[in-house]
């Protein structure tokens, strides 16, 4: 079963039920994203480590290390 198809099954029988029905899939998926990077910046800054920029600077380090190509 398809997300789709679970989603118009509980929309019937909240509807059978006299109950609000549940949000679209999709709906909060934004506001769930920038919850998580909230978290994740809090717990960085609990555990003493900078909140901003860890990505990037894990990726340049990363990229640094490695050997360029020769020709």
């Amino acid at each position: 079963m398809s997300i789709t198809q679970q989603y118009a099954l509980d929309v019937h029988r909240a509807r059978q039920h006299g109950e609000p029905s549940a949000p679209a899939p999709g709906a909060h998926d934004w506001q769930v994203i920038r919850e998580l990077r909230d978290h994740r910046q809090f717990r960085a800054v609990l555990l003493g480590r900078p909140a901003h920029g860890r990505l990037r600077q894990a990726l340049a380090r990363r990229l640094r290390l490695r050997p360029r190509p020769t020709r």
